[in-house]
């Protein structure tokens, strides 16, 4: 089944993407769009139920002074479905295989939401050489469990699929936040994008994806170094309305405090490293939230990467 005729039905997102196109990448359909031009090449990894064209706003700013890059990786978005989870090394390694054959070359400045982090910095475990920086929106360090209160540790997210009922009731829900979301965004790419949000097949492929996430801090804290490249750790200070559903503000403070000491160590890790709090972005749309400290941090990790 491939990535064109998979996703019919009623109520479904559409099949095919508003804008960008399609790569075979191991016999995968794979879906990419690129913009600008020039290098160091900006590439955005989505966090879990997230997909590329989330981060459309900020990937036009970027493609005013060089190339930038949104992609769904395989299983996710508008890709062809593949089973999940999968481990770190699939994803990056699946990363690496695309942007060769869309002729995108190296190095990149890894742009990489939550989830996301994962998979940057596995990236850069396995392709030290293809990586010119690192910019994290709230993103996944494998360390987590070393600054956070046991109440939050890895081991306590919850890894159960939505059913049916849930994710009918989540998008009935969800349908008014995520047209607020993507209001400025042209609607021939807005609907689309709301539609697959609201989608129950796009809400399991999210809670699928991060199903297995102590065993990605395992596969990260074995894989070997990191490479001495410039990052930006952004953490928003703001809290999720989801959070505030399931987190009593006591453990919303923890939370809050918890992640400055991350991203400052995950900051510390590099030689040129930053820690950047933004108190009122949230989580889950930090690039929304901030959009222009988002640009900014992207563009001082880049001016930072040029040799």
């Amino acid at each position: 089944m491939n990535a064109l005729t998979n996703r019919r039905g009623g109520g479904a997102a559409p099949a095919i993407p508003p804008v960008g196109r399609y790569y075979n990448v191991d016999g995968r359909q794979l879906f990419l769009h690129r913009s600008g031009s020039g290098g160091p090449t900006v590439v955005f990894l989505p966090g879990a139920s997230a997909v590329g064209l989330d981060y459309l706003s900020i990937h036009d700013k970027v493609a005013q002074w060089t190339t930038s890059v949104l992609y769904d990786r395989g299983g996710t978005g508008w890709s062809e479905r593949v089973e999940l989870p999968r481990t770190a090394t699939e994803v990056a390694t699946e990363l690496r295989n695309l942007l060769r054959a869309a002729e995108v070359p190296a190095p990149y400045v890894l742009v990489a939401h939550s989830l996301g982090g994962a998979y940057a910095r596995r990236f850069a475990q396995l392709f030290p050489d293809e990586v010119a920086g690192l910019v994290a929106l709230e993103a996944f360090y494998e360390e987590w469990d070393t600054y956070m209160p046991k109440s939050l540790h890895l081991d306590k997210t919850p890894d159960a699929v939505p059913g049916r009922f849930q994710t009918a009731l989540i998008g009935l829900l969800a349908r008014p936040f995520y047209k607020k979301m993507f209001a400025q965004w042209p609607s021939e790419i807005r609907d689309p994008l709301v539609a697959g949000h609201v989608d129950p097949e796009w809400m399991r492929i999210g809670a699928r994806e991060r199903s297995t996430i102590v065993a990605l801090a395992d596969e990260l804290r074995s894989g070997g170094t990191v490479p001495d490249v410039p990052i930006i750790a952004l953490s928003a200070l703001g809290v999720d309305s989801g959070q505030r559903l399931v987190m009593s503000e006591k453990a919303q403070r923890e939370l809050t405090d918890s992640k400055r000491g991350l991203y400052t160590a995950l900051a510390d890790s590099v030689s040129h490293g930053e820690y950047r709090a933004l108190e009122d972005a949230k989580h889950s749309t930090i690039q929304l939230d901030n959009p222009d400290e988002v640009v900014q941090a992207i563009r001082d990790v880049f001016d930072r990467a040029q040799p």
